[in-house]
């Protein structure tokens, strides 16, 4: 039995989705992010930085925490969507996600969302960087069937919750023709849709 300990974000989506793909057991603990139970010392000793997504394995009793971390373990126990002979690249673009396009975006979110009007600046700032992750992910997308090439793998996995934000961006999605065809691609996966809805409140994923 996997633990998954999280919240509704992004970030805990990418390995709720994995578990559904890979047909693992799993439960869901929320951690209510909006009352600081993250910075509990119970969690915090599972998870340094007070972030979530973090699992237990309670069958090897092993825990994990930063969501790459997570889809790495997960793709070498299940065999699946992290194939040996790819992880060069696999880990390529999953880096890229966990050091670009999510706190980019991650922070696209704060000015341009969360806190519009608030500094000019920052809205300006991400929402040109953000514009940016989607032309480069186009472009990639107009090369291969999926980031790291032709097979649908933890990177894919990874980066999808945060393009699911895209109403939320203000881009227009639908500009992007490669972008979109990835996303929908995805989109129709009863892995990714049941996943995608982590808390079992019939969320959908949001259609172009």
């Amino acid at each position: 039995m996997i633990e998954l300990l999280t919240a509704d974000t992004p970030n805990g989506k990418k390995i709720s989705i994995m578990l559904e793909e890979i047909h693992f057991e799993y439960k869901v603990t929320k951690i209510n992010i909006q009352k600081d139970e993250q910075f509990k010392p119970e969690f915090k000793k599972l998870s340094p930085f007070s972030k979530i997504p973090v699992i237990i394995d309670h069958k090897s009793k092993t825990s994990l925490f930063e969501s790459g971390a997570i889809l790495i373990y997960l793709g070498e126990k299940s065999g699946k969507f992290y194939d040996k002979n790819s992880r060069t690249i696999i880990n390529q673009w999953l880096m890229g996600q966990m050091a670009y396009v999510g706190p980019m975006l991650g922070q696209h979110h704060q000015f341009h969302h969360y806190n519009p009007g608030k500094s000019k600046f920052g809205e300006e700032r991400y929402f040109k960087i953000s514009k940016r992750i989607y032309k480069e992910l186009d472009e990639r997308l107009s090369q291969f069937k999926f980031l790291a090439g032709d097979v649908y793998t933890i990177a894919d996995i990874a980066t999808f919750p945060w393009i699911a934000r895209h109403e939320w961006h203000d881009i227009g999605l639908k500009k992007f023709n490669n972008l979109t065809r990835w996303y929908n691609e995805i989109s129709n996966r009863e892995a990714v849709r049941k996943g995608y809805d982590l808390l079992k409140k019939g969320e959908r994923i949001p259609k172009v």
